[in-house]
């Protein structure tokens, strides 16, 4: 069905609704930010793009869509957001800006499931994203119809679509020339603090949405801010991600205060064995877990292989996305799609890091896209021993 606006969407709605009927879902209730913006084609409501609290209650925007009947899907939103329409108005059909709070906003989709559902409908919900009270307004009114969409969504965002994979190409091209900026303005006495929201300055300078910054130096593991200051010959490792209209870019590289020793050099060649070890197994049609299993069979070989940890995931609108390649590692999930063919546009991120006893913690991750033919690497730059600027 072709309707005014959709043409842009990340995904299809014949896709949705196969997804939707494989899972006994008659109607989908979206109450995560992430994916309400994601079925909205990127409109995310920047009054509460920080914070979702106000008054006694919070800000819950919900999508409601019908299996089969795009036409009758409906934008459950703040009142404020009625001006955000006059001015780039939604594609949903039916725009409800009637909310202040998590109750209104869902007694306001049980009102539009009522008039433009089914009878009896089977309703999917994302669980760790509706709030107890809110689910006791849909459970009330559809006792015993609940049904967890989680998967759904899941796989529905797996493949990037072409304006997707632009997006978090640019977003890894941003973070990696942030990075260098901020290496290279670090000096002899910078502290964590100071680097960090250097990096900071860095990315919102270059549009994205600054989302952390995880930073060691010298022989320290400790990834959170403090006042320790970088010294000559110390190594940095700076992991962050930043997000461009929705898409996260995450990226580790390195730097090192004067010029690398040899074993620095040596170390960091370890880590990019590994690496080049993993992507050689990234390609459509390969399945998810060879990447893994090439990666963790490199590093079995390595000189440092008994402080150096290996791993994969999918990544897009948020950190640890399908596919999902490796069980509980870090992340609590299940390693659903190691036997499963990678598929042309799921993007990787991945990963090889060493906690050293003495030169401290030393890391790669790299984000790519998977082709036809192979892979597509975003943000390349800064992958080598990055210097730190001059006293």
């Amino acid at each position: 069905m072709s309707l005014p606006g959709t043409a842009d969407l990340p995904y299809r709605f014949d896709h949705l609704d196969a997804l939707m009927d494989k899972a006994g879902i008659d109607v989908l209730v979206i109450t995560s930010k992430h994916n309400a913006q994601y079925l909205l084609g990127g409109y995310k409501f920047i009054f509460f793009s920080a914070m979702d609290a106000i008054g006694h209650s919070r800000y819950l925007p919900v999508v409601v869509y019908l299996k089969g009947a795009p036409d009758r899907t409906a934008y459950v939103a703040n009142k404020m957001e009625a001006g955000e329409h006059a001015n780039h108005p939604f594609w949903t059909p039916h725009f409800r800006p009637l909310a202040w709070g998590s109750v209104d906003s869902m007694t306001e989709a049980v009102a539009h499931i009522r008039a433009h559902g089914p009878s009896s409908p089977r309703i999917g919900i994302e669980p760790s994203f509706l709030p107890f009270d809110s689910a006791g307004v849909l459970q009330s009114a559809f006792p015993d119809m609940l049904v967890n969409a989680t998967g759904v969504m899941e796989r529905l965002r797996a493949v990037k679509s072409p304006a997707e994979l632009a997006l978090l190409e640019e977003a890894s091209n941003r973070i990696t020339a942030s990075m260098q900026a901020t290496i290279a303005a670090a000096h002899h006495g910078s502290t964590k603090t100071e680097i960090i929201e250097h990096l900071r300055r860095e990315e919102t300078d270059r549009g994205l949405q600054f989302e952390y910054c995880l930073l060691t130096l010298g022989a320290s593991h400790n990834r959170a801010g403090s006042a320790q200051a970088w010294q000559p010959g110390e190594v940095l490792s700076i992991d962050s991600g930043g997000n461009l209209h929705g898409y996260i870019g995450d990226i580790c590289r390195m730097g090192v205060l004067g010029d690398p020793d040899a074993e620095l050099v040596d170390l960091l060649a370890e880590i990019e064995t590994v690496q080049q070890a993993a992507f050689a197994k990234v390609r459509a049609g390969a399945l998810g877990g060879d990447v893994v299993s090439a990666g963790a069979e490199m590093l079995a070989r390595q000189p440092n292989h008994a402080c150096t940890d290996f791993f994969a995931h999918g990544m897009g609108v948020i950190t640890h996305e399908a596919p999902f390649l490796m069980t509980n590692h870090p992340v609590a999930y299940e390693g659903i799609d190691a036997d499963k063919p990678l598929q042309a546009g799921m993007v990787l991120s991945i990963e090889t890091t060493m906690l050293h006893p003495s030169r401290g913690f030393i890391k790669l991750e790299d984000t790519v896209a998977v082709t036809d033919s192979g892979y597509r690497m975003f943000g390349r730059e800064g992958r080598g021993w990055n210097r730190g600027g001059a006293d």
